[in-house]
């Protein structure tokens, strides 16, 4: 069994990652925005300042000083996303610099598969203050089976018995994941027909996190005015995969002020569930 347990708590090398206006104009089209979204799509429009997507931060540093490298071997194709959340700071500006350092935070053992999740802390480069958190896991399927820790489980940010508070429904692209991969995320699962059969796909899927940055805007629109200043958290589970070109519904229910829980789906099918969202 390829997957090493014993690697819980180690840490990734710490880095540095800088980006520009370009990247968080390109990250917009590749979550679906367009001309509807002027503030977050391009950078001259008079009298509308460029925001940034708060689900950005996933694709910053992708891949950069990540300390999945310490869990052993494993099958790329057998990976799937498991779990995403991001934690806003402070708003993330146009362009800038962080630092950071990734950790394991756990390894379970689900029987057929492994989870591996992590923790990612970042810093603005220029003050030192805090700026995003990132916690995810991932599935590998074909590396349980050793006897270890399960890890938590059970439902969480269940909707309630009512109809949703909003609901929007965005349409992507059959090319949304030829978009959504330059900004960082170059898996062949999503790109390549051959490597997506390996993983036992009949064509290449459209990546978790760009189905959570469509989710993220229906949130930042209907919740926060398309404020970004406005929005701090997001948390949801990857439920089952998208194929570019089916629209999602993303469904939200305001529980206290400042907190919402929602779901994607296609059609009846959901995508993202035990979604959390905080917000002013």
């Amino acid at each position: 069994m390829p997957i090493n347990p014993d690697a819980v708590g180690t840490t990734g090398d710490p880095f540095e990652v800088s980006w520009s206006s370009k990247d968080a104009l390109l990250y917009a089209v590749g979550i679906g925005a367009g001309t509807g979204d002027l503030a977050f799509t391009t950078e001259n429009t008079k009298d509308v300042a460029q925001q940034v997507y708060p689900t950005f931060p996933v694709v910053l540093g992708w891949g950069v000083g990540s300390p999945t490298r310490n869990i052993g071997t494993f099958n790329p194709a057998m990976l799937v996303h498991g779990q995403q959340a991001v934690t806003l700071h402070q708003p993330i500006p146009v362009s800038g610099t962080i630092k950071g350092q990734g950790r394991i935070t756990g390894i379970y053992d689900k029987g057929k598969g492994a989870v591996v999740a992590t923790e990612t802390v970042t810093t603005n480069a220029a003050d030192g203050s805090p700026m995003f958190t990132l916690a995810s896991s991932v599935y590998i399927r074909g590396e349980g089976g050793w006897g270890g820790d399960r890890g938590p489980g059970g439902d969480k940010n269940v909707p309630p018995a009512r109809d949703a508070d909003h609901v929007v429904t965005y349409q992507t692209s059959p090319d949304q994941a030829l978009v959504y991969r330059l900004s960082g995320d170059r898996n062949p699962l999503h790109s390549d027909p051959s490597f997506a059969a390996m993983g036992g796909f009949d064509r290449p899927i459209l990546h978790g996190l760009c189905t959570y940055g469509f989710t993220g805007r229906a949130l930042l629109a209907s919740l926060c005015g398309n404020d970004a200043a406005r929005f701090s958290h997001i948390e949801g589970r990857f439920a089952s995969p998208v194929i570019p070109g089916e629209a999602l519904t993303i469904s939200m229910w305001e529980i206290v002020p400042g907190e919402a829980v929602f779901t994607t789906a296609v059609g009846d099918r959901l995508v993202i569930d035990q979604g959390m969202c905080r917000y002013k």
